[in-house]
């Protein structure tokens, strides 16, 4: 029996409403945001959350020094149309691109995504 329907991921980083904002505008969820928790929700209830960390260090993609810890991945139809989209939300095309049918970008407070072909 499941105890939930859909487990929440929670990410550390320096401006939680920043980065709710950069989320919320990629997958289209709503925003909810106060200055040291934010949160984005699908209208099927899928949620991330977002909490402010002091001190925060980004990860350093690919390199294992401060190591990415997790990754998300979104599905796009068009890779080119969905780096577009990214690149002017604020996200940054990671330098490493280790394959062809996704691409690794670096989100404002600087954990690694990915956009793969659905």
């Amino acid at each position: 029996m499941a105890i939930a329907q859909f487990p929440s991921v929670v990410i550390d980083c320096p401006d939680p409403v920043a980065l709710a904002t950069f989320y919320g505008a990629m997958l289209d969820w709503k925003v909810d945001a106060s200055p040291d928790w934010a949160e984005i929700r699908a209208d099927y209830g899928q949620m991330f959350a977002f909490q402010q960390v002091a001190d925060y260090r980004p990860p350093q993609w690919p390199g294992q020094e401060h190591p990415q810890q997790m990754h998300i991945d979104v599905e796009v139809e068009d890779l080119d149309a969905g780096e577009a989209a990214v690149l002017e939300l604020g996200a940054t095309l990671a330098a490493h691109q280790p394959g062809d049918t996704f691409r690794v970008f670096l989100d404002p407070a600087g954990h690694p995504f990915c956009l793969c072909v659905s």
